[in-house]
């Protein structure tokens, strides 16, 4: 049985190609003591960074149900049970179509029939529809740009019983300007519109908000300055019922010595 640890690492090449390098991070992550690696949904990729680690758990942040089809998640998470078993986290989201509900139902009654059990996944939920789902057939949530208010109620929805792990773009950077134009990127591809922009709208932030990356919500749904603050606002996360706090790394000249820094005060 998977063990969802406090601090999990998002990749810094997410979509790459270059088996050495997914492989090369991987370790990285397991050396420094991460206890998740989320990566996209490329499942090749994936299966490198299983099997260039010796225990480090790996999920996908996201598998997008709408391109992906099933019969693949299922050959590769059996292959990959087989040969490094409790190793594979499932991530699931991007339902993009008019019946996102209907959709992912769909898509976890094939998983079911192709024996991926719900303790082995987990959704990419925003929305209390979505949330409910997780709750019902999932091992938990995976948000992304969320408050810890968000967090608390998100905790409350699911109950105890389930696992909620919680996306959190980290800019270790000190100057506020430096930080706003690194969440811009994100946020500018995210947010423009569906279901990530109706989230944060529901979450109290207005368009002007979103559009600006106001100090609102620079501070609302990030963490940046140094690691200290970091690891501050990361506790504030936990404290609301995270589980897990993902970090995504933005902002930094070298992202591997990013990761050496902030693990060395987030894990020791």
């Amino acid at each position: 049985m998977i063990t969802l640890g406090p601090i999990g690492l998002a990749a810094s090449n997410p979509y790459t190609d270059d088996a050495a390098v997914v492989a090369d991070e991987a370790r990285h992550a397991e050396l420094l003591g991460f206890s998740t690696l989320w990566r996209s949904g490329v499942l090749p990729m994936l299966e490198v960074a299983v099997r260039a680690t010796a225990s480090l758990p790996v999920a996908t942040g996201i598998i997008p149900v709408s391109q992906v089809p099933a019969a693949d998640v299922l050959a590769t998470f059996h292959e990959l049970h087989r040969d490094h078993p409790g190793r594979f986290i499932v991530g699931l989201g991007g339902a993009r179509d008019a019946h996102p509900l209907a959709t992912m139902h769909t898509y976890l009654d094939e998983l079911d029939r192709g024996g991926l059990p719900p303790s082995a996944r987990m959704l990419a939920a925003l929305g209390p529809n979505m949330l409910a789902l997780a709750g019902e057939r999932a091992w938990g949530a995976y948000p992304y740009l969320v408050t810890p208010s968000y967090v608390g109620a998100a905790r409350a929805a699911l109950g105890p019983d389930r696992n909620l792990a919680v996306l959190l773009m980290v800019v270790p950077v000190t100057d506020r300007e430096m930080a706003r134009r690194a969440v811009a990127g994100p946020l500018d591809f995210l947010a423009r519109a569906g279901g990530y922009r109706r989230n944060l709208l529901r979450q109290g932030f207005t368009a002007t908000d979103i559009d600006t990356v106001s100090d609102r919500l620079l501070d609302g749904i990030a963490a940046h300055g140094d690691p200290s603050a970091i690891a501050a606002r990361i506790g504030e996360y936990r404290a609301a019922g995270a589980d897990q706090v993902v970090l995504r790394i933005l902002g930094a000249d070298d992202l591997a010595a990013a990761r050496t820094r902030l693990a060395a005060t987030l894990i020791g």
